[in-house]
């Protein structure tokens, strides 16, 4: 079992390596909160939302993945490797598009795939930042409103804040959970490798929380000031405006990108205080989703024509 799961698993390792820093960097770095303890409280929350709301997007890459273990072990691994080679160039990832991208290049040899749920994940690729973005707005205002109206000094302010970045970066982490365990062991759904759904959702879980707790200390400390310096506010704001735009889209069924979703946040909260993105960063960050999905679907054709 362990053979045919070794890409996907590989992959959740990247995912919890990665993408931990998108809820829980900010307060790691502004020492908020110790590393071991959000990396702990990240793989809590990370286990709880696979195990809780995990299935559905199990379901829909499921739907996707070509026929046959050989396959779906391909797609996986296509999507992994698409991954590494992208961290390595520095460019930014999306697990997701790195999944379907692998999906679509092994599919090629195996009778296409189905469009249906396929067009239905691109069109939520394209509306996760921008959904990230417009509840970035709506929250922003909101945290800016309750704190205006607070007879409180700038300390117990300053406290809000930071205990804030801790309950957001909880959050993140269980919306991360029930929206990328999918990406992990979706494509071996419905194929008859493990008893059961629940036990798909858990070895996805413990593979991403592996990642967090062996890896994502160094992501975590540099994250932050990528397009635009954060305070804590901000933080809060782009952390809250991610976490909820990806448990939508778990609650939907079709996993996407946390890295997706808080670029959305951190473009809202610029949008809210008429800062200067970092054109560069933008430039790349774009580049990025485009390049993972087309680069994963390549390995995917050549990986498995040779197989």
């Amino acid at each position: 079992m362990m053979w045919w799961l070794g890409g996907g698993l590989f992959l959740g390792w990247s995912i919890g390596a990665n993408d931990a820093a998108n809820v829980f960097g900010t307060a790691v770095a502004s020492r908020v909160i110790r590393y071991r303890t959000a990396a702990l409280l990240a793989s809590a929350g990370v286990i709880a939302g696979a195990m809780l709301q995990g299935s559905a997007g199990l379901e829909t890459l499921g739907a996707i993945t070509p026929e046959g273990l050989g396959a779906a072990s391909a797609s996986a691994l296509a999507g992994a490797l698409a991954v590494t080679l992208m961290t390595l160039l520095r460019l930014p990832v999306s697990a997701t598009q790195a999944v379907v991208g692998g999906i679509i290049g092994v599919s090629f040899w195996t009778g296409g795939v189905d469009p249906a749920p396929l067009a239905r994940i691109v069109l939520c690729w394209i509306a996760t930042p921008a959904g990230a973005m417009l509840v970035a707005l709506a929250l922003y205002q909101i945290y800016g409103l309750a704190l205006r109206r607070l007879p409180i000094s700038m300390l117990t302010r300053d406290r809000i804040l930071w205990h804030g970045l801790i309950v957001a970066g909880i959050y993140g982490a269980y919306a991360l959970g029930a929206n990328n365990v999918a990406n992990v062991t979706g494509v071996f759904y419905g194929r008859g490798l493990v008893a059961s759904t629940e036990w798909l959702n858990f070895i996805g879980a413990a593979a991403i929380a592996l990642g967090i707790l062996t890896y994502s200390g160094r992501v975590m400390q540099t994250v932050g000031g990528g397009l635009i310096r954060l305070d804590a506010f901000a933080a809060l704001v782009a952390v809250s405006a991610e976490a909820v735009t990806v448990h939508v889209f778990a609650v939907i069924g079709v996993p996407v990108s946390t890295s997706q979703a808080v670029v959305g946040g951190v473009l809202g909260v610029a949008i809210m205080r008429g800062g200067d993105l970092h054109a560069k960063v933008l430039r790349n960050i774009g580049l990025g989703w485009i390049i993972t999905p087309i680069l994963a679907a390549v390995i995917g054709f050549a990986g498995y024509g040779l197989w």
